[in-house]
């Protein structure tokens, strides 16, 4: 047993498994307030540990988080080079520009920057991205294909591809792909992916494909404004899902239909997607500084945008905007 001057609040919970603590009794061993009990259970609940409160009884420690651990994911990631060189961050603002800083160093295609939290993680447009600490994936993974920039809208939709079979592969749980960067459960978004590109003489340098998935977060965890409109795998599944063998699976998957893409180019890649959209043959707007466009979406364009059939029967590309799709009144 630790002495009082090294004793934390984990510690005590650690020494009586499942058994209730009263705040008295843990203010009197740590030598601290009944308030500071209380702030520091709440200062461990924001990191994944969770603690059920009974009144007479006092706090019970139900489950501890399972951190990331980048040697177990590069031990166990199956192809050559994603997830073989990894950067593993307490906190960060944003995985995409710790990528970044990687990528002008010179680090290897395959390097992926992962946080426990982001506190100015982003999405498309601009757009912020709810990143807490230790219930979600927050990640990104350098990529340095040799194509055009125009071109590099193909690689968003393969990793909207690659990250929903490694859903389904790992939880069981079947999201949906909403053009351009979203997956989507009953309506509800579960994951944004962002790629950003690096370009010299309109030829790409490197890609970032930046992922964040709502994995562990339970729906108190989330801001009010969010709640009708997000949600997460343990929300759906009812249970906790191992971070660190999603990202693994991500990985994979990322690499195998990577090397698809190059040797094979993008038709394989469009037919995996298009079989997954939630946006397909709906009634859309898109919405845009150009205006409103309102239409079926009904396909994809060669260069992955999307094909959205206009009232005169025009199938009109779309390259950027927000998508509406109208019959479920959906606005992500």
């Amino acid at each position: 047993m630790k002495n009082s001057e090294t004793l934390t609040l984990l510690d005590i919970f650690q020494e009586q498994p499942g058994q209730y603590l009263s705040g008295e009794e843990i203010s009197k061993r740590l030598s601290i307030s009944r308030t500071a009990v209380w702030k520091q259970i709440n200062k461990l609940r924001e990191a994944g540990y969770e603690f059920e409160a009974v009144s007479r009884l006092g706090y019970r420690l139900l489950e501890k988080p399972l951190p990331l651990d980048s040697a177990w994911i590069s031990a166990h990631a199956e192809g050559r080079s994603f997830g073989k060189t990894i950067e593993l961050l307490n906190t960060t603002t944003s995985t995409q520009e710790d990528a970044r800083r990687l990528a002008e160093a010179g680090a290897p295609e395959g390097t992926v920057v992962l946080a426990e939290e982001q506190t100015g993680g982003r999405g498309r447009m601009g757009k912020k991205f709810f990143s807490p600490f230790g219930k979600g994936i927050w990640m990104s993974i350098l990529l340095r294909p040799k194509q055009p920039l125009h071109l590099t809208q193909q690689l968003t939709l393969l990793t909207g591809v690659a990250v929903r079979r490694a859903i389904l592969k790992t939880t069981g749980v079947e999201a949906g792909i909403k053009w351009p960067n979203d997956l989507l459960i009953d309506g509800k978004k579960i994951c944004g992916i962002l790629l950003e590109s690096a370009t010299e003489d309109d030829m790409v340098r490197y890609c970032i494909a930046g992922i964040g998935i709502s994995v562990n977060l339970k729906e108190e965890d989330y801001p009010e404004e969010l709640r009708s409109i997000a949600t997460s795998l343990r929300i759906v599944n009812g249970q906790n899902v191992d971070r660190n063998e999603l990202i693994c699976s991500i990985l994979n998957e990322m690499e195998t239909l990577y090397e698809l893409y190059n040797e094979q180019g993008f038709e394989s890649i469009a037919a995996l997607w298009e079989s997954a959209s939630v946006t397909m043959n709906r009634e859309v707007s898109v919405h845009s500084p150009r205006g409103i466009l309102t239409g079926t979406a009904a396909g994809l364009h060669s260069s992955g945008a999307l094909l959205v059939r206009n009232a005169d029967g025009e199938l009109v590309p779309v390259f950027s905007g927000d998508i509406r799709i109208e019959s479920a009144n959906e606005t992500r």
